[in-house]
């Protein structure tokens, strides 16, 4: 069997070999090649999928960037070593517009200028972070529609827009507010884990799982039963994100004491 077949009977089972066909397939023109191909946008779990596809194969490296410091989104170069060696230059393909409106009238969110990117036919795969910062925003995206975005979109919700192009340097540096979480459950099923790293009842966020709210380590959750861990990442559109940082024990009365980090 060979070592491509291999990554894609493990990556069949969890439905995610489609993905990574089309980045075995990069890697594969990169050795042919011996220079580098680089990916559409990756969430952290299909950079994951890189990395492993990476550690299979002899003279193959990979870099990361999504056009700042902390991207959550990012291209993927695999890169030949031999490549680095003579020459070291990779081209992402990457440009930054910036989007603003009239903060008095209109709040805008991440999700509504998302929506309108994707209302011009974008596919997500083109766009990397979108970055909201008070009456504007930036967003990373892929070279070849960063004039076609800046001159047809015009509107985003009920807001009328300008946009421009920027340089990634002027990119603000990534916020996040973070807040530790100390909480008791009765075990470590989802609904009950996210429930208290988001402040809501389990009822709720089963509710949420069965909507495809809710993912974990950037997988669509499979069911409010699922089991998660120390180092789970949990994810909530429109809410942030939930790490498991820790589950020190059980109480006397037999239940799950788990610290969380909650990323706002």
């Amino acid at each position: 069997m060979t070592e491509r077949d291999k990554i894609l009977r493990y990556y069949r089972a969890s439905g995610d070999a489609e993905l990574a066909a089309r980045l075995l397939d990069l890697a594969e023109i990169t050795l042919k090649s011996r220079k580098y191909k680089v990916s559409e946008f990756l969430d952290p779990y299909g950079q994951s999928i890189a990395e492993t596809i990476a550690a299979h194969y002899d003279r193959l490296t990979i870099e990361n960037n999504g056009g700042y410091n902390g991207a959550e989104r990012v291209k993927v170069a695999f890169i030949d070593t031999d490549f680095l060696d003579y020459s070291g230059s990779i081209d992402f393909g990457l440009e930054a517009i910036l989007i603003k409106w009239d903060s008095r009238y209109y709040h805008l969110s991440h999700r509504d200028v998302l929506g309108a990117l994707m209302g011009l036919g974008i596919r997500r795969e083109i766009l990397g972070d979108i970055i909201m910062a008070g009456e504007k925003c930036y967003v990373v995206t892929d070279t070849t529609m960063a004039a076609y975005i800046t001159k047809n979109l015009i509107e985003v919700g009920q807001a009328t827009v300008t946009v421009s192009s920027a340089t990634l340097d002027d990119i603000p540096a990534k916020e996040e507010k973070i807040k530790e979480i100390r909480a008791t459950v009765a075990s470590l099923r989802l609904d009950a884990v996210a429930a208290s790293g988001f402040g809501t009842s389990r009822t709720k966020m089963a509710d949420d799982i069965a909507a495809a709210k809710i993912r974990i380590n950037w997988q669509e959750a499979k069911s409010p039963s699922q089991t998660v861990k120390v180092g789970d990442v949990i994810s909530m559109r429109g809410r942030g994100r939930v790490e498991v940082v820790e589950v020190p024990g059980q109480t006397k009365k037999g239940r799950f004491s788990i610290v969380l980090r909650r990323f706002m």
